[in-house]
């Protein structure tokens, strides 16, 4: 058995039993493994952004890791956009970096790259294995790291000449911890801020989960407080039957409207709201100066065990939740595309137990209220603002929903990130319907030149922010990579073309033209 082999065995006996991958020559013997070693799904991406993507998407639905395989220093630089949204979600993910032989790597090749430097700030933990003997090793501390609460990015480089040296016998990764028990006292001081007029919880991490949100919602019940998440959460269970809570919004002023009479909130999983960006005379944090801020439960944390607690402290166990969302989907609307018009298509329309992977961008800032009384679902948003996201994290949440229906909801510009990922949902035949929003520009940087206080844009500043001369014509990109495709210019026509992709197995792409 040689490194690569032991190394797909310690995967798949450590419960990583899939693999995004865009591989090149010093992982041969890797892939070469995969024919020998059953229990490994590989799915090949053609650029590593989808690949670093989809093992994003992965974790947030199936709440383990995936492994990516990726090339070299270059390689593994070209997933970085993704990576950085997974480590801002807290995914865990098992990053395999081919590496030059050890012999090699004085030579100074074309390849020849600081890995390690290049992984390092995407990663939570990063090794290089140099001694074929001790990769199994690596390879299930990598595992261990990856599964540590809440999640991490484990990076193991793996040399070409490891890779083809004898090895030991695989391993197996111990168990993950159990999350940290909050402490008693920082329950009893949350349960006293939630006392204080003006109070709100502030949930994010698996706060927003459905056991969490329940708690939460008994909490409300019994102190009248706010129920409140972060604008970005890896994934929020939403819809009928679930808790609701108010969505901190983007844009600056709103939020600082939205949070003007917070007096004391109390974070699970969230953190002080922080705007996106800076802006001359506005202010990067969104509560009121004199807001005080009681930390129950960080993203590390047991936050359903400490809701619970908190609960109990402030005599709400038995309590029923408050704000709990009725199946009451909208009706579908007739006439011009609106983002009032699409929220209400989805909300009509999204099938029970659907995911909904969201880089909307703009369109969908107003969505939330006209889809919370939709069907059960997931919802996935960008957790690090590094576009490109959607399409490849809806590919790997459809590989980890075993034939869930994934809609994923993108923006033009956003999408010819990481359009390869098309390809891979065709060549899976996953069940993925995407919305693309095509307004023809970066429709969000319009605001944000006003919003910085840079004036009106001239020509050359409107090139930057427009896309036209030419059109971009998905229905043409989706086909080149394998995906059916049709158009939307109505709210009738959205809806028809969304029963039709929902109706599919296979990928369906809807050009949405605003």
């Amino acid at each position: 058995m040689n490194g690569a082999e032991s190394l797909v065995r310690t995967l798949i006996a450590s419960d990583v039993d899939v693999c995004f991958a865009n591989p090149g020559t010093s992982e041969m013997h890797f892939v070469a493994a995969l024919d020998h070693v059953a229990g490994m799904r590989c799915v090949l991406g053609l650029f590593e952004g989808v690949v670093t993507g989809a093992a994003d998407g992965y974790w947030r639905i199936a709440g383990k890791p995936a492994a990516t395989l990726l090339h070299l220093g270059p390689g593994l630089g070209n997933g970085l956009a993704n990576l950085h949204n997974a480590k801002k979600a807290r995914s865990g993910i098992v990053n395999i970096v081919g590496e030059h032989a050890a012999h090699h790597i004085r030579h100074d090749a074309p390849l020849t790259a600081d890995i390690e430097g290049i992984a390092r700030p995407m990663s939570h933990w990063v090794r290089t294995s140099w001694n074929a003997r001790d990769v199994a090793a690596d390879g299930a501390r990598a595992v261990e790291a990856a599964r540590t609460a809440p999640g991490q990015i484990a990076t193991l480089v793996l040399p070409a000449d490891t890779a083809w040296n004898a090895a030991d016998a695989p391993s197996v990764a111990r168990a993950p911890a159990p999350r940290a028990q909050v402490a008693p006292d920082a329950v009893r001081a949350a349960a006293a801020a939630l006392k204080v007029p003006g109070a709100a919880l502030l949930l994010g991490g698996i706060g927003v989960h459905e056991e969490a949100l329940a708690w939460a919602g008994r909490i409300a019940a019994a102190t009248g407080c706010r129920l409140l998440s972060e604008y970005n959460c890896p994934r929020y269970d939403r819809g009928a039957g679930r808790v609701i809570t108010q969505r901190v919004p983007y844009v600056v002023d709103l939020a600082v409207k939205s949070l003007a009479d917070l007096r004391s909130v109390v974070l699970a999983g969230g953190r002080p709201p922080v705007s996106f960006f800076a802006y001359p005379d506005k202010p990067s944090l969104q509560a009121p100066a004199d807001c005080v801020f009681t930390r129950l439960a960080g993203v590390e944390e047991d936050i359903v065990g400490a809701l619970e607690a908190l609960a109990a402290e402030l005599g709400a166990h038995g309590v029923a939740p408050a704000h709990v969302a009725r199946l009451d989907p909208p009706g579908l609307p007739s006439g011009k595309l609106t983002q009032e018009g699409i929220a209400a298509v989805l909300g009509a329309l999204i099938p029970e137990d659907g995911i909904v992977v969201d880089e909307s961008v703009s369109t969908g800032r107003g969505f939330a209220a006209l889809t919370t009384h939709a069907r059960p679902h997931g919802w996935l948003t960008v957790m690090g603002g590094s576009i490109g996201f959607a399409l490849p994290a809806a590919t790997g949440a459809a590989i980890a929903g075993g034939g869930r229906k994934v809609i994923a909801l993108e923006g033009d510009g956003s999408g010819m990130y990481t359009l390869q990922a098309l390809w891979t949902m065709a060549r899976e035949n996953l069940p993925v319907t995407v919305l693309v929003f095509a307004n023809r520009s970066y429709n969000i940087l319009k605001g944000e030149l006003a919003s910085v206080g840079a004036g009106a844009p001239g020509q050359r500043a409107t090139d930057m922010l427009t896309l036209d001369r030419p059109d971009l014509d998905w229905r043409s990109l989706a086909r080149g990579m394998g995906v059916e495709a049709g158009q939307a210019t109505t709210l009738d026509e959205l809806a028809a073309q969304m029963r039709r992709g929902l109706a599919a197995a296979a990928p369906y792409l809807i050009e949405v033209v605003l």
